[in-house]
């Protein structure tokens, strides 16, 4: 059975660093599982630390970013499509495939291997659900799914979408991807809380300083709706409120650095039910220098 390595933790916590290191020593090419780095041109805001994927003058290879226009519906289905064609590419060049990221939905989706399809919309399942209340269509979609993915909730056109993907998996459970058979290790990374709190602070600076409010204006030029922008949430959505004049600088950079804080926290409650539900994950402390976080992540791998 093939090998792979898995890569999580929370926003901020030296994620890519370590998963470079990794690739570069053992040969291996990282699959993002992050839902924004798909985007072109949303760098700054969803921190793709490209910089970060050069070791010695050499580009370690990356798949999964980069690869849709901002603004595009990027699905869950799209992603498993997409990391089956990114391992399976990987492994036929004798590589290791490294998936990394924090996007815990995506990571589960691989590791649980999730049974997805590509649904076609039901007109008829669609008009019955005009006729529901918001509170109607949770309920609804209650009786399919416990609700750990909020973002199904989060506007009425969503909730439709994901209660139509429900039923038509119901009628048609073996009509997903088929993914690949594979042995993964799952390395998290880990700080003491107040260590997060000031490194998120820190590199949220350090971003908007470093052009982040330029990109995202660009990306409003180039005709990227505001109000998409704004469902991609975090920086996204309060660097445009801000550049639509409806928030000043201190106000945004307070209140985004409280959403980035929650948004961590709520990172790590989904690892703690994936460890729940059965997956191994090996936490290294994020204190460690980096030759020591490579050189206890290399002992965890060859175990």
């Amino acid at each position: 059975m093939a090998k792979m390595i898995t890569i999580l933790g929370p926003t901020a916590c030296g994620k890519t660093k370590l998963a470079v290191a990794i690739a570069h020593k053992l040969g291996g090419e990282i699959i993002s599982a992050d839902s924004r780095q798909v985007f072109r041109g949303m760098d700054l805001g969803t921190g793709k630390d490209l910089d970060d994927y050069v070791v010695d003058g050499n580009i370690v290879p990356y798949h999964l970013i980069d690869i849709c226009e901002p603004g595009y519906e990027y699905s869950l289905f799209e992603f498993q499509q997409n990391f089956v064609d990114a391992y399976n590419s990987i492994v036929s060049r004798q590589k290791l495939p490294i998936l990394c990221g924090g996007t815990g939905l995506y990571i589960e989706s691989v590791l649980r291997k999730y049974q997805l399809s590509d649904v076609p919309v039901n007109v008829e399942l669609r008009k019955e659900l005009e006729q529901c209340s918001d509170y109607e269509l949770v309920e609804k979609l209650k009786t399919y799914i416990s609700l750990h993915n909020h973002t199904d909730t989060e506007t009425r056109d969503r909730l439709v979408r994901a209660i139509e993907i429900q039923d038509y998996q119901a009628k048609n459970p073996n009509s997903g991807i088929k993914m690949p058979e594979f042995d993964s290790i799952v390395l998290g990374v880990h700080y003491p809380r107040e260590l997060v709190m000031q490194r998120i602070e820190k590199r949220l600076a350090e971003r908007l300083q470093g052009g982040m409010i330029d990109e995202i204006d660009q990306l409003l030029k180039n005709g990227v709706d505001s109000e998409r922008l704004i469902r991609y949430g975090l920086e996204y959505k309060y660097v445009t409120l801000y550049l639509q004049g409806k928030m000043g600088y201190e106000d945004m950079f307070e209140k985004l650095n409280i959403s980035i804080r929650q948004f961590a926290k709520r990172q790590m409650t989904w690892y703690r039910r994936m460890e729940r539900n059965g997956v191994t994950i090996n936490w290294i402390d994020g204190t460690l220098s980096d030759a020591d976080k490579l050189s206890k992540a290399m002992e965890l791998y060859m175990k």
